[in-house]
């Protein structure tokens, strides 16, 4: 995929700003900012978007307002954007003692087992660094074939060290792509830093193509008690501690901790896939790994309703 194709997919009336190849200005070390337009979409699709044909739902935020970070709902993407722009420098080093090395392999085999093959087109929503882009473009063959989109400059300018497929500045309410763009949307471990389920879902199933496959992969509160405790400790003071230790980051290790405090307070997974499914996609499953590595996978309908209200019936490429 060129990266010309890449661009065509972007919505004119969105704003999302297309940050690929080596000569980007990001990797420089001077991003653009995001643009008024992209900040207007935002703020206004978040407060009044309606899907055509449904209903006004209340809004289902990952977590609730979390007092020891932030005190009110609006001051939560700020904070958000300014931890992990702190972090971007050091959060690949704070994966690899997560995951001890395993990450790699584990996202390649979700991809895959979500259905991910040569010849289709991803979209990795909060793509962070581009771990998932990464695992997706070795299981394509094709880095060209991968999208990235992340709404933070700094995770974006470490993504570009790695990917060198299209970057795209942007968030996952408002995604800029034209619908029935992607065989696959993808999105690794940041489900909990989105602002509202029902609004991301319905973005997701639109910009997938009919037939097209979802991945969602999560950490999930564990059920046992023991479990719960020792991944509590670990990302509360472990994790913390090895990062101030290794790197003298404090944003890295309050990440850490910010992280299990959205995973100890994220609505349950079942919550997640009656989101899902009242979003209109099937399929819906949940698998769940080691007690609390969780992939959500679900796909949109193969038939749709077209402008008129005509069934229409289209393949996923």
């Amino acid at each position: 995929m060129e990266q010309l194709e890449a661009a065509d997919l972007l919505l004119p009336d969105v704003g999302g700003e297309l940050l690929g190849g080596t000569e980007g200005g990001i990797e420089h070390g001077r991003p653009p900012a995001p643009s008024s337009s992209l900040r207007s979409a935002i703020e206004v699709y978040c407060v009044s978007y309606v899907p055509p044909g449904a209903s006004v739902t209340e809004s289902i935020p990952p977590h609730p307002v979390l007092e020891e970070y932030y005190r009110v709902k609006a001051d939560r993407q700020s904070f958000v954007d300014e931890l992990f722009d702190g972090a971007a420098r050091y959060y690949n080093h704070i994966g690899r003692m997560l995951d001890l090395g395993s990450g790699p392999m584990y996202r390649r085999q979700a991809l895959q087992r979500a259905g991910l093959k040569p010849g289709m087109r991803l979209l990795d929503v909060a793509t962070g660094t581009g771990l998932v882009a990464r695992g997706g473009a070795e299981v394509l063959g094709d880095p060209r074939r991968v999208i990235g989109i992340d709404p933070n400059s700094g995770m974006l300018r470490e993504a570009r060290m790695a990917l060198s497929g299209p970057l795209v500045r942007g968030r996952a309410e408002v995604l800029p792509f034209r619908s029935d763009s992607f065989d696959m949307l993808s999105m690794g471990f940041a489900l909990r830093h989105v602002e509202d389920l029902e609004i991301a879902f319905d973005e997701y199933r639109r910009v997938l193509k009919p037939g097209g496959r979802l991945l969602l992969l999560e950490v999930s509160r564990p059920t046992s008690r023991i479990m719960r405790w020792v991944i509590r400790t670990h990302f509360q003071r472990v994790l913390p501690w090895l990062t101030r230790i290794s790197t003298g980051n404090d944003p890295a290790g309050l990440l850490m901790r910010y992280y299990w405090d959205t995973i100890d307070r994220c609505v349950p997974p079942e919550t997640i896939l009656d989101v899902l499914r009242r979003n209109g996609f099937v399929d819906v499953t949940r698998r769940v790994y080691v007690g609390f590595l969780s992939e959500y996978v679900a796909a949109k309908p193969r038939r749709s309703v077209s402008a008129d209200g005509e069934m229409r019936g289209i393949d996923a490429a």
